[in-house]
């Protein structure tokens, strides 16, 4: 059997970033940056007032203070979206609100609250015709720079950046319309098994309705993958054959098969992928999960998962997860911590994943089993904030021991 980590590595080197799409910024929520996007102007691209106030020249208020104001003459008013009519000179003041663009021979702005100027009373459009100041300056006080933000030229954000709600509004300010973004990757989900109805048909004797699918779904589209979910196919090749043929037609990407790739009379899928492809492995050394299949149906990458519940979500989580972030352009991340185990751990020396609750206490971060580790057991992933990893050739962890868990979102 192989390692995980020699399993990852071959699954990763046998996949390639899919390619790119421009989208409108309305779009990119949760898209993957297909590559690096630089600035083409400067943020803010004009020095501008960050404070409701007065721009004016610092030197001009050289010993001003409540006893001793200093008189200016109010010159000209500055609505944000406007361009000032002229510059200031010395002696002079220009009314200027937060975000309008600091007139030229200004070098600070005085807060309102710092003069005698009353807006509360005054019209809008009303300048009383001097302004008393109670304070001094320095020069850039309640200035914001050219380029304080970003500067034309700066890489602002790197290929492989999963857009979020902060990186739509800097696309936005530099005025990116769209953006290229890699292409989201089609997976087509199938399971298989005599056993597996869907949810709302009525559960006969023996039978079990299918959780797989709709967890796969779920995890694939949480990482930004269209996934197509396939009707369950019965143990019978004729079925799976036709299970494979329908999800070939849909364009897919990758494809996720649940079950069927252990050594059992009916596991099917594992005959048919020899048949349409090739298998490079199918079996890890872990637990849970060992029966997992890596290989391509025609020329397609393929991942046959184990049946049990919890077996598929862990492969999934170590093995599907950061091939999906390989297929966007993604960095590898597989979100892990340290943890202190609280009960003492017997392991059989694969590596282990173990679903553990987390609690923060005394600046330590603490794990606690979720109850029975069984691999059908799916409400261990239900109370799960993460997989405890006991690594190989380990039997005996002391409680007290800390290890990386493999944080759960």
């Amino acid at each position: 059997m192989l390692s995980v980590d020699e399993a990852l590595q071959r699954i990763l080197q046998d996949l390639q970033p899919l390619t790119a799409e421009a989208i409108g910024l309305d779009s990119g929520l949760e898209r993957v940056l297909a590559r690096d996007l630089y600035a083409s102007i400067n943020l803010p691209p004009f020095a501008n007032s960050s404070m409701d106030g007065y721009a004016l020249r610092a030197a001009d208020l050289e010993g001003a203070s409540p006893e001793n104001p200093v008189r200016l003459a109010v010159v000209m008013d500055i609505p944000a979206g406007t361009s000032p009519e002229r510059p200031v000179g010395a002696g002079e003041a220009a009314r200027i609100m937060t975000g309008a663009p600091l007139p030229d021979g200004a070098d600070a702005v005085v807060p309102v609250e710092r003069t005698d100027a009353n807006w509360t009373r005054e019209a809008p459009a009303t300048l009383a015709p001097t302004l008393r100041v109670m304070t001094t300056l320095h020069a850039g006080d309640y200035v914001r720079p050219v380029g304080e933000n970003v500067r034309a030229g700066q890489r602002v954000l790197a290929a492989g950046t999963r857009l979020r709600p902060q990186h739509l509004g800097m696309l936005a300010a530099l005025g990116q319309a769209e953006v290229s973004v890699t292409r989201q990757p089609r997976v087509a989900i199938v399971s298989s098994g005599d056993e597996i109805i869907d949810v709302g048909e009525t559960l006969a004797p023996g039978q079990i309705y299918d959780v797989n699918s709709y967890t796969i779904e779920g995890l694939v589209r949480e990482l930004g993958g269209i996934p197509l979910r396939q009707p369950v196919a019965g143990d019978d090749l004729q079925q799976v054959r036709a299970m494979f043929d329908t999800a070939l037609g849909q364009d897919p990407d990758l494809i996720i098969s649940t079950a069927g790739v252990s050594v059992g009379a009916h596991d099917l899928v594992r005959d048919v992928l020899e048949e349409l492809g090739e298998l490079n492995f199918w079996r890890v050394n872990m637990r849970p999960g060992k029966p997992l299949a890596w290989g391509r149906v025609q020329g397609l990458p393929f991942f046959g998962l184990p049946g049990n519940p919890v077996s598929a979500m862990v492969t999934f989580q170590v093995f599907v997860r950061p091939a999906l972030q390989r297929l966007t352009g993604q960095v590898h991340d597989l979100q892990a911590a340290r943890a202190t185990v609280c009960e003492d751990i017997e392991s059989d020396g694969r590596r282990s994943f173990l679903r553990v609750a987390l609690e923060r206490r005394d600046g330590r971060l603490l794990a606690r089993s979720t109850g029975t580790q069984s691999s059908g057991a799916l409400i261990s992933m239900v109370l799960a904030d993460g997989l405890l990893i006991v690594p190989e050739g380990v039997t005996q962890v002391a409680a007290g021991t800390e290890l990386e868990v493999l944080l759960l979102q």
